[in-house]
């Protein structure tokens, strides 16, 4: 007898981000494999998520760390084998998780055959299958492009006497989406991941796939707009309004194909990132607007350095409702590419707990990122040990994303943190030690409790899942909202800052929800008093 499948398990889960290179190390190389990931999926189950979001452990050289992949449908080595995935993704199953893999199409590396090929000469069968542009009459790239990691998007090749487009590294060449054989062979390669189970896909820089086909320069962005930004401030990409290298119309039909190859499958789905800070959410509602484009998208407003505000939450979700009524957010506080929000917003560990109570009362999905459920602060990594080419591109103004990728930790007395018997590629953050799974796994009032209380009372109610919100409503320390499905109606209320507040409970008779997270739930009555970072969570009778 086959039980059917949840299509729409996605819709408020929980999910759970491994970058695979620092989690569990099997094989004493120092860097963590499939076989490390597979042998800590218990843990992972035990803290209630829903599915784990893999990073690429696709075959790649690892210049950009498996975000340069020489072949989509093969297992790096140095992860393991495919028959290493096959027992990962068995075993995941068996555990009721859900598998997503990260799928890098906007860009190969330059080692991938297709470009090998495509460089070769202006003639070839895949001679398109890359964004290639001869020069202007002075020898100077087409445009103005400007490349995320620095410098130009646009790199000399003297084979074709041509220059190539590249977003990020110069090992990194763009796709051509305007080219259907280049849509058709990333289909087939999202196909043969399909086809071994897998349940979803992250789609890397989902924004980034299709250019302006004239090559048109990027005007200037104001200079006070140059703050918001997905890249440091030392950053000239920060200069330009990216309104031809990405973010193209074209887009959206590449997404319908996409998302009608899943549709063929039970239960598969499309997690977009969408690179942008001008008009991140505006994608967002674009991608997501009804059924034949992706499932769901992040964007960055909760993943930048502006401070986490009730006035910046409530804009965020005004601005959601206007352009993305009927889409669907993914909402993150850290990830591989970011410091990890604990230091970012220099929280304690009392104001970390209320921001993750809060992320799973807020509308849409969640992904939290390894080390988080331990209250893991971004690492400090000495120049020396830096492995992140962006970080030594813009070093010391900005130190690169290694700070948050530095290995996980799981037995404080074993050699290296319990991650490795060698020498680790990144320096184990020795002052993370003693958050040891061991120390918090089942501990009253430790951070991973907390989460494991919270992601239970996502799950518990179904307005928290799925619901609707309103009345969001801020003030200078709280923000408080309604979580409603069908008869079930939630009252969320926190206060976001370092002093007490007084709240009023809306009209009606409420009780309080059956987790008591953190302790610090206060009783209810009229009113409420709320102390430092405390808050209220309730269902009306």
């Amino acid at each position: 007898m086959t039980h059917a499948v949840n299509k729409d398990w996605w819709k408020g889960g929980v999910i759970y981000q491994i970058y695979p290179r620092s989690y569990q190390d099997t094989n004493g190389d120092g860097i963590g494999d499939l076989n490390g990931i597979t042998q800590r999926l218990p843990y992972i189950s035990d803290l209630g998520v829903d599915a784990v979001w893999i990073s690429p452990f696709f075959k790649s050289p690892m210049h950009d760390f498996g975000y340069d992949v020489s072949d989509y449908c093969a297992v790096d080595p140095m992860f393991g084998t495919m028959n290493d995935f096959d027992a990962l993704l068995a075993k995941a199953h068996c555990l009721g998780l859900k598998v997503m893999i990260d799928m890098v199409l906007s860009h190969s590396s330059d080692q991938h055959p297709w470009f090998i090929e495509s460089r070769a000469n202006r003639n070839n069968e895949k001679s398109d299958w890359y964004v290639w542009s001869d020069p202007q009459a002075d020898g100077t790239p087409p445009n103005n492009w400007l490349s995320i990691f620095g410098g130009s998007a646009w790199q000399w090749d003297s084979r074709r006497e041509q220059y190539y487009l590249h977003n990020f590294l110069t090992s990194q060449p763009d796709l051509n989406f305007h080219c259907n054989a280049v849509q058709d062979a990333l289909l087939a390669a999202t196909q043969f991941w399909l086809d071994k189970g897998v349940d979803g896909f992250r789609l890397d820089t989902i924004n980034f796939y299709i250019h302006d086909k004239q090559l048109r320069s990027n005007p200037p962005l104001p200079a006070e707009q140059r703050n918001n930004s997905i890249a440091p401030s030392v950053n000239p990409y920060n200069h330009q309004d990216h309104v031809y290298s990405k973010n193209q119309p074209e887009n959206l039909d590449f997404l319908e194909r996409f998302r009608g190859l899943l549709d063929e499958y039970q239960g598969r789905t499309m997690l977009g990132e969408i690179g942008d800070a001008q008009y991140g959410l505006d994608i967002l509602g674009k991608y997501t607007a009804g059924d034949e484009r992706a499932h769901m998208c992040y964007a960055f407003e909760f993943l930048g350095s502006d401070p986490m505000t009730p006035q910046w939450i409530q804009q965020t979700f005004a601005k959601l409702q206007q352009v993305a009524a009927d889409g669907w957010a993914c909402w993150a506080f850290s990830n591989h590419d970011v410091v990890r929000h604990k230091s970012r917003w220099e929280l304690t560990d009392e104001a970390a707990k209320t921001f993750t109570a809060l992320m799973m009362c807020l509308r849409g999905s969640t992904c939290i990122y390894q080390g988080e459920e331990l209250g893991f602060n971004e690492s400090e990594v000495p120049f020396d040990a830096i492995q992140d080419p962006y970080g030594i591109e813009f070093w010391p103004e900005f130190k690169g994303r290694d700070g948050c990728r530095t290995p996980m930790i799981w037995d404080a007395m074993a050699k290296n943190g319990g991650f490795s018997e060698g020498e680790t590629w990144l320096p184990v953050a020795q002052s993370e030690l003693m958050k040891e799974p061991n120390a918090q796994v089942g501990v009253a009032g430790s951070m991973h409790s907390h989460y494991k209380q919270a992601i239970a009372l996502r799950h518990a109610y179904q307005a928290l899942a799925e619901g609707e919100m309103v009345e969001v409503e801020a003030t200078k320390q709280t923000l408080s909202f309604k979580r409603k499905f069908n008869d079930q109606v939630l009252f969320c209320c926190f206060n976001l800052s370092d002093t007490a507040v007084q709240i009023t409970m809306p009209r009606g008779e409420w009780h309080l929800v059956e987790q008591q997270l953190y302790g610090l739930v206060p009783p209810i009555g009229i009113g409420a008093h709320l102390t430092a970072w405390q808050y209220i969570i309730a269902v009306q009778a």
